[in-house]
């Protein structure tokens, strides 16, 4: 597979997602980095989305449930470039019956080479480095280039 640079904007596209026991996790992350976050645009899963918006009055465009698709709708959003950030609070400890759709977004957060934060350490790093405020180079999959490729292989 070849790459293309596609930087990530100023302004980025973030998505919050949390299991059920990390909702509420989630919700103190977004308070305590509300000043950061309002400066971008939030999307979250379903109850996460819509929690977040309850607590904190910002703004969240809310997909699908995860276990009703949301995960698999915001997968698909991460391969059509309309999300920069993946900060998902997943539940290691719980077995979820969406698990193949949780790895499933995962494996497309890293081929589309987005940023994803797993837990609080990890989204404070995130949310603090100097890139949140600015524009940063990444390389995504030449997709476009992958089709020419095999033009004569997809006519059949």
């Amino acid at each position: 597979m070849d790459y293309i640079d596609q930087p990530i904007a100023a302004q980025k596209r973030i998505a919050l997602v949390a299991h059920d026991n990390r909702k509420s996790a989630l919700i103190q992350w977004c308070n305590k980095h509300r000043a950061i976050l309002e400066q971008h645009q939030l999307l979250g899963t379903g109850t996460t989305g819509s929690k977040i918006q309850a607590a904190t009055g910002m703004p969240v465009e809310q997909l699908f449930s995860g276990p009703m698709g949301g995960d698999q709708q915001l997968g698909a959003k991460i391969c059509q470039g309309e999300v920069d950030i993946l900060i998902f609070f997943w539940d290691p400890f719980e077995p979820m019956p969406h698990d193949p759709d949780v790895k499933a977004l995962l494996r497309i957060a890293a081929v589309w080479n987005i940023p994803v934060a797993c837990n609080a350490s990890s989204a404070d790093m995130m949310i603090q480095s100097a890139l949140m405020a600015q524009s940063f180079p990444r390389q995504i999959p030449d997709y476009q280039g992958y089709l020419a490729a095999r033009k004569d292989e997809l006519a059949v």
